[in-house]
């Protein structure tokens, strides 16, 4: 362990070093960043770049006592380090270990959970105005990013803020990046001014101006750090932030500890609330990071000497997938237009930008003004796809409903990452979609088996007349070729991959694959099951769904997403619509849990979402509906009369309402 960082376990102990040597508790700081990071992956830049801003907080500070509130959170990590935590540091992001964000239940030094942009300044007033109610005396300290402060929840809480007057600071953390290059004029002027740059270059000429007059030129530079504040106030924004009832302070240089405790302690005394503009440079000591902190924002692991990240060989990613589908219909239609949410590489958006800047839009971490927006342009005659996250589009479910669906506009909604999205954790889990958008008029909800399927998906959503979700996971795909041409697809109609008639498992996106290994094992026991690619939860195929109720002696739903609500609940309801009542159905997906972070791999094993638990589920569901057990090695099935169960008689129901037998047609799969 180092000569300083070990010896902090918590703030109390970093009191304890001087100011001179907290410098060197940085690069310790930063050597621990590069260490765990480049194991466990995580967001390396934007840690690097509040090394010394997170020290001089807790070395002026008294945390847990005085509230650090920190917006997204990706800037965390050294907050960690500081209060406890460091010995843990080697589990970030995986199962059971580190959160790679703030989170209450993981220790007392953290006061909020986050991991979306734009609510520390709402959450640090409430904690400011209790604290006030409680009549106790503490300090709360919101740290914000320039990125996070385009989002338009956080001018609320700064308008509010600036309302009644609560003591309180807003650190103003201003990096010129977020995950992407900010977008925005307050992120331009931002940049271009408030970075020092412009300051610099006027103070220079103002003080050579001054020493230029014959006589008594230096007596009167000697009081120009007295006109220092009046040339602030002309040239960089503090003007917009005292407009909201902010006292401004800075621009502060991110990384002079000095200067950064000595301005903590001039103003955490102060009444009313202050904003401290702290200019910081993302992945600060790390050279690689520092010339693309966007690449270096999440970092997958790597190698710390080279700066090359380990590399494994995988199938071609769904976003991937996703941008080259949309770039080939772009080419086809000068209508069609990419909408991003300040993710425009984790979209894909970024490599439609480059084919089509002009109708390629970064609107930033503003998702309500991106869908609304997207909407107007539907009006218009454009073919908009907002290409947002799962997670992130729960932020814009007002204008989803009120500006898109009830005027039922013709707008895509691309949702990348939907499902388990693994080390990010709660914040980030894309399983709520299917249930909050399946309720909405005029909405079509569609998930593809595969990324082939996917690209025809895309199609049919763009050129739906109204509202269309297309909701697809994170990372690669199966590999499966691609057909030439992109195609549209009949809405609310499924695919049968193989016919059965003992188990119809009807199975939702990405799920559709894991169903097909689970019909190979029953199989190889003697059960016929017959695997359903139902493509859509809104319209669901409800001729196929009762087709087969009647057909088989069961019905199973697979999905990745909350049961409540989700595919599961639709094929449930689309039964009872259809009065048909007696057939057994075992709906699989999550239940009604937090799913924290960790690997996908090791959470679906967790939840039995993946083949093997499915396969055990239904297992045992089939044979408490039709009286089969096991074997004593678990192998064989053996019914309670010694005949095959696949039926309560011995023989294979009728499936159809009149009792006769109908041919069950099996789709050949788009791509062959």
């Amino acid at each position: 362990m180092s000569k300083f960082l070990s010896r902090v376990d918590s703030p109390a102990d970093l009191k304890k070093l001087s100011i001179e040597e907290l410098p060197l508790l940085a690069r310790e700081i930063r050597d621990m960043l590069l260490e765990g990071i480049s194991e466990t992956g995580g967001h390396l830049s934007s840690n690097l770049g509040v090394v010394e801003l997170t020290l001089a907080m807790h070395y002026v500070f008294n945390s847990p006592d005085d509230k650090f509130i920190w917006d997204v959170g990706h800037q965390s990590y050294v907050h960690k380090l500081l209060t406890g935590r460091k010995d843990k540091f080697n589990t970030l992001r995986q199962h059971e270990g580190l959160c790679g964000f703030t989170k209450r239940e993981e220790s007392e030094h953290d006061h909020w959970n986050c991991g979306h942009g734009g609510t520390s300044i709402s959450a640090a007033l409430a904690f400011a105005k209790a604290r006030d109610l409680k009549k106790q005396d503490n300090d709360v300290v919101a740290v914000i990013g320039d990125g996070s402060l385009t989002a338009g929840m956080a001018f609320e809480g700064l308008n509010h803020t600036g309302h009644i007057q609560n003591d309180m600071i807003v650190v103003l953390n201003d990096n010129e990046w977020s995950i992407s290059a900010n977008v925005g004029g307050m992120s331009a002027h931002l940049s271009k001014i408030m970075t020092g740059q412009v300051m610099l270059k006027i103070k220079q000429e103002i003080g050579q101006l001054l020493s230029s007059v014959p006589g008594f030129g230096k007596e009167i530079k000697r009081y120009a750090h007295k006109i220092d504040e009046a040339i602030k106030g002309v040239f960089i924004p503090g003007r917009l932030f005292e407009d909201l009832g902010f006292r401004y302070v800075g621009p502060i240089d991110g990384h002079d500890i000095k200067a950064l405790t000595e301005s903590f302690n001039a103003v955490k005394d102060l009444k009313g609330p202050t904003l401290m503009h702290v200019i910081t440079r993302k992945g600060k000591g790390y050279e690689q990071a520092e010339e693309k902190a966007d690449v270096w924002h999440g970092a997958k692991p790597f190698n710390v000497s080279t700066g090359e990240f380990h590399k494994k060989k995988a199938n071609p990613a769904y976003t991937n997938v996703f941008a080259d589908a949309l770039i080939q219909l772009a080419k086809e239609d000068e209508k069609v237009i990419g909408i991003t949410a300040a993710m425009p590489d984790g979209t894909g958006i970024s490599k439609f930008g480059k084919e089509f800047p002009d109708r390629t839009f970064d609107v930033g971490m503003a998702e309500q003004h991106g869908v609304a927006f997207a909407g107007a342009l539907s009006i218009e005659g454009f073919r908009p796809v907002a290409a947002i996250y799962s997670t992130f589009l729960q932020r814009a479910y007002d204008q989803v409903v009120h500006d898109i669906c009830l005027m039922d506009l013709s707008v895509t909604f691309a949702m990348d990452r939907a499902g388990i999205v693994g080390e990010d954790g709660a914040t980030h889990q894309g399983l709520y979609d299917i249930a909050f958008l399946r309720t909405l008029p005029n909405m079509v909800v569609m998930a593809p088996k595969d990324e082939n399927e996917m690209r025809h998906m895309l199609k049919t959503s763009i050129y739906h007349n109204g509202p269309a979700a297309l909701r697809y996971p994170r990372g690669p795909g199966l590999g499966v070729p691609l057909d030439p041409e992109i195609k549209e697809l009949e809405i609310g109609k499924g695919e049968v991959i193989q016919d059965g008639t003992d188990i119809a498992i009807i199975a939702y996106g990405h799920t559709v694959d894991w169903a097909q290994q689970v019909a190979k094992k029953f199989e190889k026991e003697g059960v016929s099951v017959a695997v359903i690619n139902a493509r859509f939860a809104k319209p669901v195929d409800k001729e196929l769904i009762v087709k087969y109720a009647l057909k088989t002696r069961c019905l199973v739903t697979t999905e990745e997403h909350s049961l409540m609500g989700g595919f599961g609940s639709a094929v449930l309801e689309a039964l009872q619509e259809e009065e048909v009542f007696h057939t057994p159905v075992k709906c699989i997906g999550l239940g009604d849990i937090v799913l924290e972070h960790g690997a996908p791999k090791i959470q679906r094993k967790i939840l039995k979402l993946d083949p093997d638990g499915i396969y055990e589920t239904i297992r045992v569901f089939y044979g408490n509906i039709s009286g089969v057990m096991t074997s004593d090695n678990g192998k064989e099935w053996v019914s309670d009369n010694g005949k095959k169960p696949h039926s309560l008689n011995g023989e294979k129901i009728p499936y159809s309402g009149n009792g006769k037998k109908e041919d069950i047609k099996v789709n050949q799969s788009l791509n062959g």
